[in-house]
């Protein structure tokens, strides 16, 4: 027999390096997990992406257990990464803060494929690029 789902909710943390401090803990309290068990669990899923924000779709089960689906990190982040900038403009139709090429945005594009409402890798470059232009980043050679 399946377990019961109680609570299923997402939330954002650094990738192997997560602590039960606010926000993390009173947000896992409130929703019937044990902190100290999804830390730990977590860090370890998560332990190659050393501090990068990764999304995770937490499920609650009747009995107090859990499961963690880890999602890849969010376009942005990927795109600040792959161009080393802190952050993006925020007038970014006046003030551009970098560029990235057609070659960035296919790998960002292939490795965040699976969480995006596509499977054309065209489509899901084009979904990249338009993440950037809104960052105000230059798109290269697209």
């Amino acid at each position: 027999m399946a377990k019961k789902v109680t609570k299923q909710f997402k939330l954002m943390a650094p990738g192997g390096k997560a602590t039960p401090a606010p926000p993390l803990g009173p947000v896992l309290g409130a929703n019937g997990v044990n902190p100290g068990q999804f830390i730990t669990k977590f860090n370890d899923l998560t332990k190659a992406l050393n501090g990068r924000m990764v999304g995770c779709v937490v499920t609650v089960y009747g009995d107090k257990s859990f499961d963690i689906e880890i999602k890849t990190s969010p376009v942005s982040a990927l795109i600040k990464d792959a161009i080393k900038i802190e952050k993006g403009s925020s007038t970014p139709n006046t003030n551009k803060v970098g560029k990235i090429t057609k070659a960035q945005v296919q790998k960002i594009a292939e490795e965040k494929i699976k969480d995006l409402n596509t499977t054309s890798l065209d489509a899901a470059m084009r979904i990249v690029a338009g993440s950037a232009r809104s960052m105000g980043v230059t798109v290269e050679g697209m």
